[in-house]
């Protein structure tokens, strides 16, 4: 691994200004603060918690307003730390070299203070509207994100998105816990779906990036193993994701036909994309591709969990479910009527 990461000379990036003195103009300075916490992926987070909130039946708008407003702080702090932790390498990769920190436009003092206020007021919303559990598993979604992917993993395992992709399973925890107020079957097995969905999804992106990586030093799996063995388990992953995600169906028959159906399309065109990639895992275009519709998958998946959940469409599609089958019956029994 060490010669494979040695291959690749480190080079600054060309754009990146490193303690720049000047000073930003207020829009400025809130766009650096907007892209320090990722919003792309406090987004797809906060669905996820959404979708547990949906499928453990809270109807409540304001818990389900602070809810998401606090788990979306505490990812957003989360972040912050991260970027502060990585500074360095982001740096030397094209993809991150004009973030907020590398590029000089925040100091890393400021950037903690932030990270410390988002995660005080996080927890302070989720315990007192909410319940301690919500906040507390907040809270160890920002210490697995920070200390088990981002210090421990990150830089020393090509594993290192498997385990530490248990942070970005914890928001449905929190949601379910807010909702509930404890942790039932349901809520881990969609843990477990978001765990095993995230190699597919950051992988393909690691295979687009394969030379950012190896150029700071990171690990991933493209760089160690190469993209054929990444793809193999991409796939392996893929496939693993469907019947997981039918569990909700049965046996916890948390869901019904509607989630069911969204499940099995969802999920049998995620291996599909999957297969693909892995009949030319060089192809660029294939793990962007891939990498879109993971991010896709996840958002109609947790969708669907909602309109499953909610009475209106769980009865049009019933409805629509005996229309077609009473246009089945007939045609079925008419060979036999012969």
């Amino acid at each position: 691994m060490a010669e494979i990461l040695q291959s690749y000379r480190p080079a600054a990036c060309q754009n990146a200004t490193p303690g720049a003195s000047q000073c930003p103009s207020l829009g400025q300075l809130l766009r650096s603060y907007s892209q320090l916490v990722k919003p792309k992926i406090i987004a797809l987070l906060l669905v996820t918690t959404a979708g547990a909130m949906w499928m453990a039946g809270d109807t409540d708008p304001f818990k389900f307003g602070v809810t998401l407003l606090g788990g979306g702080m505490a990812a957003a702090a989360a972040n912050v730390l991260n970027m502060v932790y990585d500074a360095d390498i982001d740096r030397l990769m094209e993809r991150t070299c004009h973030r907020p920190l590398p590029a000089g436009r925040i100091q890393a003092r400021h950037a903690l203070v932030f990270a410390g206020i988002l995660t005080l007021v996080s927890f302070s919303l989720l315990a007192y509207f909410t319940n301690l559990l919500a906040a507390g598993l907040a809270m160890a979604g920002i210490l697995v994100y920070v200390g088990v992917y981002t210090h421990w993993l990150k830089r020393s395992s090509p594993q290192n998105i498997v385990i530490g992709g248990a942070a970005g399973a914890i928001p449905p925890l929190v949601g379910w816990a807010a909702a509930t107020g404890k942790l039932s079957w349901a809520a881990w097995v969609m843990f477990a779906i978001i765990f095993l969905w995230t190699p597919p999804h950051f992988w393909a992106l690691a295979i687009l990036k394969r030379e950012d990586y190896a150029r700071a030093g990171v690990p991933m799996l493209p760089v160690v193993a190469g993209e054929g063995p990444t793809a193999a388990q991409i796939l392996l992953y893929a496939l693993l994701v469907v019947p997981v995600s039918l569990l909700l169906v049965y046996p916890l028959r948390v869901l019904g036909s509607l989630y069911l159906s969204a499940a099995v399309l969802l999920g049998s065109l995620l291996v599909w994309k999957a297969m693909q990639l892995l009949r030319r895992p060089q192809d660029r275009e294939r793990a962007a591709s891939l990498f879109t519709f993971a991010n896709l998958y996840l958002l109609l998946l947790c969708g669907a969990m909602g309109l499953d959940r909610w009475s209106l469409t769980h009865a049009l599609w019933e409805q629509a479910l005996a229309s077609l089958q009473g246009i089945y019956a007939p045609l079925v029994r008419w060979p036999a009527s012969l």
